[in-house]
């Protein structure tokens, strides 16, 4: 379900190499898009198909010296992964998962084998696939070793990898240069990672900068300025600021692990609209998700990765990133990293909530509308490719544009959205339209991450269901992404949000054609725990419309069971009365012994930190301020009598007329 063209085997070109194809790469690529659009804009009535991304972080425990260490393991255990797909593969055997490589060598990507499909019983399949995932590759992990769903809290600290690599800031043959990060710990088995981290910094004409704010405890020093003598020259940490933590590679944002949903539209139309809806959602379920407050080993002041991940392939040039005069070769002043919140909503009746400038690339404006794209994709599509290729393999170069995508991939597929508007790929005519979910951070158990999964594909049909409408202006959706990422966001911060309930009327096409009750006076400032359980008053909250949807739907009771355990876990944690990850953390880290309250977090609490979520996360122990007393009835089968009915029921539904 995930399009994975971007693993396309080659030799990358390095920067140097690909200025020369930009142009050409970004006409053709618009070209592919504009064939692809047309071929596939009139495809209908896909179902509800959906996948979660978990992101792994493989760990090795060191219990004499107590330290924990991320081990550079996933290149052996990918083969071994792999190819257990490609014999099941032979055999015609149905695969439960499929395994691909991420950007550390310590990280590992799994998804479920195929997509869950639009029957409600799926629902109660997610958290088992999820466990029996973790069990797949904890198989195969050596003594101490073990696989963890979270971001690897020491990632830049002396020693922090099994096996250990030495950093080489001034090698003129190292990609990253980083006085933190070994260009050894970057996943080594496909040359897509090593290259985007030097043509980042090829582009930008520097290494990245990332300042986080540090966390002032008590015995924090003020200013706090940490000494990197021993890590290099000054030079090599000159961009470091005061109060800040500082990192310098793209490892210290993609070197984290998330948790991403994609799912099915039926048309075209309805993936736009429901990419506009869902762009609003986005910072609430950063908030409740927020899971790293810890960042080269020291406390933080925010708890989430977002604005990390965003600095760390940040290729802007310092003309760009308005630090000095466009000079005749800048185009533009560009506001935001590649990894940033969206700037546009898609839809024609979103458009007035569009109040963000967006810089475009005119020639390509004009090569879409002339290609017969609306304005509005047009203006998405065009604004994405004021952003050059990273990735360009040498022979890949020609393609044909009837057939490939690829050119329009390369830039698509790294303009890292909270929301991302996904065209079906050429070679695949099972996948149609699809919008894929981004902000969330990945979660400690199973039952947390399905959870959050579940919970957001039934948002999507509730939106779908009952025609809702979130649209808020862009700049309050920026204004929320970065509320969201505050220490405590989850019941500190007030978020814009409609506090009433608008719909939307679908036109006789399949699309939305005007929205009802909207305005800028519906939009209120309110807590996590307004948005998910309502504010007593003409809020009911987005849990209680999903069991609205419920209700009016026939659901076996083990699948009710089970969402009603994970709407109420997301209740909790909205109000409360559960903890965050991050919040958990860090009164771990604030009760241990060895931590000093001076924002470092010691190797001994990291180890016993993560030895105890490690227990947690494999059912060894549990934690009712983390995760309540909740257990799920999920199941790796769909009951064959509950698959039957639900299927006959959708029959039924799709003869209907509309």
């Amino acid at each position: 379900f995930k399009n994975m063209g971007l693993l396309t085997k080659g030799t990358p070109l390095s920067w140097e190499e690909t200025v020369q194809y930009l142009d050409y790469i970004k006409k053709h690529g618009i070209a592919q898009f504009i064939n692809l659009y047309h071929r596939l804009k009139g495809r209908e009535g896909d179902q509800l198909r959906w996948g979660d991304e978990i992101e792994y972080t493989i760990v090795k425990f060191d219990h004499e010296n107590k330290k924990v260490r991320a081990s550079l393991r996933a290149e052996e255990l990918l083969d071994r992964l792999i190819a257990g797909e490609e014999v099941n593969n032979l055999v015609g055997t149905a695969n439960k998962f499929l395994w691909r490589p991420e950007f550390a060598a310590y990280m590992v990507e799994g998804t479920p084998g195929v997509p869950y499909g639009g029957l409600l019983a799926c629902f109660n399949v997610v958290e088992a696939n999820m466990m029996e995932r973790r069990v797949e590759v904890q198989k195969l992990l050596k003594k101490d070793e073990s696989i963890l769903s979270i971001s690897f809290p020491s990632i830049g600290t002396r020693d922090f990898s099994v096996p250990a690599h030495p950093t080489t800031p001034h090698d003129e043959l190292s990609v990253g240069r980083s006085i933190f990060f070994p260009d050894d710990v970057i996943f080594g088995g496909h040359p897509r990672f090593k290259n985007l981290v030097k043509n980042i910094r090829g582009r930008r004409g520097e290494k990245v900068a990332i300042n986080v704010p540090i966390f002032k405890d008590k015995n924090t020093p003020s200013p706090f300025i940490e000494d990197l003598s021993s890590y290099g020259e000054p030079s090599d940490f000159s961009a470091a600021l005061p109060d800040h933590i500082y990192m310098d590679h793209m490892g210290f944002g993609m070197g984290c692990c998330c948790l991403q949903v994609t799912f099915q539209a039926t048309n075209v139309n309805e993936a736009r609209w429901l990419y506009d809806q869902l762009t609003p959602i986005t910072p609430v379920l950063l908030a409740l998700s927020a899971a790293t407050p810890i960042f080269r080993s020291y406390l933080a002041d925010v708890d989430s990765r977002w604005d990390i991940i965003s600095a760390s392939v940040d290729d802007r040039t310092a003309e760009e990133r308005g630090l000095v005069p466009l000079t005749t070769k800048g185009r533009w002043r560009i506001e935001k990293s590649r990894y940033d919140t969206t700037d546009c909503y898609l839809y024609p009746c979103s458009a007035k909530y569009n109040d963000v400038p967006l810089q475009m690339d005119n020639g390509i404006y004009n090569q879409l509308r002339e290609g017969g794209i609306d304005e509005h994709l047009s203006k998405h599509i065009a604004h994405m490719f004021i952003r050059d290729p990273l990735q360009v393999f040498r022979e890949r170069i020609e393609q044909d544009d009837t057939k490939s995508s690829e050119h329009f991939e390369t830039i698509q597929s790294s303009n890292w959205m909270n929301m991302r508007f996904k065209p079906p790929p050429p070679d695949a005519p099972e996948i149609g339209w699809r919008v894929e979910f981004r902000p969330t951070e990945v979660q400690l158990t199973d039952f947390e991450n399905a959870a959050y999964c579940c919970f957001v594909v039934l948002l999507t049909r509730v939106i779908i269901s009952f025609r809702m409408t979130y649209l808020l202006p862009i700049t309050m959706v920026n204004e929320n992404m970065k509320r969201a990422q505050k220490r405590d966001a989850v019941l500190t911060e007030k978020f814009h949000f409609r506090k009433g309930l608008s719909t939307c009327k679908s036109s006789p096409e399949g699309g939305v054609s005007q929205c009802d009750g909207e305005s800028n006076g519906d939009i209120a400032e309110m807590t996590i725990k307004e948005i998910i359980c309502g504010n007593g008053s003409d809020f009911p909250g987005l849990t209680s419309l999903i069991r609205q949807y419920l209700d009016s739907a026939d659901v076996d009771v083990d699948t009710r069971c089970t969402i009603s355990q994970y709407l109420s876990f997301i209740e909790k944690r909205a109000s409360g009365q559960i903890s965050t990850l991050a919040h958990w953390v860090r009164e771990f880290v604030d009760k241990h012994p060895a931590y000093k309250h001076d924002s470092a977090v010691p190797d001994e609490t990291i180890y016993d930190l993560l030895k105890k979520m490690n227990d947690i996360s494999h059912g060894r122990d549990h934690c009712p301020n983390l995760l309540g007393s909740y257990r799920s009835r999920t199941d790796n089968l769909i009951p064959s009598a509950v698959r039957r009915a639900e299927e006959a029921l959708v029959m039924m539904q799709k003869k209907r007329p509309h």
